[in-house]
């Protein structure tokens, strides 16, 4: 019996290795179109991999799949969870070495063109044949770390469908030159995004400002927004509302800039400074602007620099992580219509889709042998 994996991403190895663990017997190959495995693993959590979090709803069965592999772990604030060396090449590392261990095959530099309802995989190494199939491609976002949207190409040919497919926790564009001038600052703030003067979403956190916009996880977990409006055939006008200080009031701020002269001991000089230019040193527009400070938006930096892709397979086309268009053929990780904010959410969601899909071929497996 075999079972090959169509990528060799976090859902993609967890599939393998808890499949090797659970049938020993089991031939199971990985198909990798880059030349080495993980590669967008090594990319997360700014190189330190922020693999789940405390209070995701896998975070045990993901717990336990490293304890067995011999990850030690750390708690980080928000209930991030990360590699007790802070390395992402520490994760990888014991990945692959449990892959080795347990004679998991991974195949690189191969290039999947297309599956066949019968299980047969057409690549650039060769035709295969299998008695399962896990998909396990990525989405769309950053292609040159693995997710190029191919696997979304290959389910189309078998019936599968896909929902409208967009950046997401990507970076914020922006045509004011306000953050520009202000690069490499960061605050916390509310941050909402308006459609037409129409708020759709609003979040409190980081903000980073950059010379093309805004970044940080507040921005970033508001970008499906953003992208969803921009994908539009006629986009409405997009503006970022930052309150600097929504602990304060207006009129409280107002009192403050008028016995300190500056918002500098609440948001430090570089904020205070561009708050009082735009204001023209108007205490009543300081204040006003610190509570209500607007950027035009214009769009995203896009898939290459995205996290994550929104949109996908749609969940009612499978069911326990397997195809209901073609028997045996699973699907897990990214490509599913399944996404999360920041914080170790969605990586979360890969190591325990490509768990939960391995675990249902065994149990399938085994009753087949009853």
């Amino acid at each position: 019996m075999s079972t090959i994996i169509i990528g060799a991403g976090a859902s993609g190895l967890a599939a393998a290795i808890t499949l090797k663990q659970k049938l020993p017997g089991e031939r199971v190959i990985i198909l990798e179109r880059l030349s080495s495995a993980g590669r967008k693993i090594l990319a997360t959590g700014n190189g330190r991999c922020n693999l789940t979090n405390k209070y995701a709803d896998g975070y045990e069965d993901v717990k336990a799949f490293f304890n067995r592999i011999g990850l030690m772990l750390c708690e980080e604030e928000q209930g991030r969870i990360y590699p007790y060396s802070l390395k992402a090449e520490t994760v990888l590392d014991i990945l692959l070495e449990a892959c080795n261990h347990l004679s998991v095959e991974i195949i690189t530099d191969c290039e999947v063109t297309e599956i066949q309802k019968d299980l047969t995989v057409y690549s650039s190494k060769g035709t295969f044949k299998a008695d399962y199939i896990i998909v396990a491609t990525g989405g769309k976002a950053q292609k040159n770390l693995g997710s190029d949207g191919s696997g979304y190409q290959l389910l189309k040919k078998l019936g599968h469908s896909t929902t409208a497919l967009s950046p997401a926790l990507v970076q914020l564009t922006s045509s004011s030159r306000y953050p520009r001038a202000i690069k490499g600052t960061r605050t916390r703030c509310n941050l909402k995004i308006e459609l037409n003067g129409i708020t759709k979403a609003e979040e409190y956190g980081e903000v980073l400002f950059t010379d093309y916009g805004l970044s940080g996880i507040a921005a970033m977990n508001l970008s499906y927004f953003v992208s969803e409006n921009f994908a539009k055939e006629t986009p409405e006008k997009c503006t970022a509302v930052l309150d600097l200080v929504p602990e304060m009031s207006k009129d409280e701020l107002y009192t403050y800039i008028k016995q300190f002269g500056s918002l500098c001991g609440i948001i430090g000089r570089k904020l205070s400074d561009i708050i009082s230019k735009q204001a023209d040193s108007d205490t009543e527009k300081m204040a006003f602007f610190t509570k209500n400070w607007r950027l035009i938006l214009t769009g995203t930096k896009g898939f290459d620099f995205a996290q994550i892709t929104s949109g996908g397979i749609p969940l009612n086309e499978i069911k326990d992580y397997q195809s209901t268009k073609v028997d045996n053929l699973y699907i897990c990780g990214e490509i599913l219509d399944k996404q999360f904010p920041c914080g170790g959410f969605n990586l979360d969601f890969a190591w325990q889709s490509g768990i939960k899909t391995a675990n249902r071929i065994v149990e399938k497996k085994n009753d087949t042998n009853k």
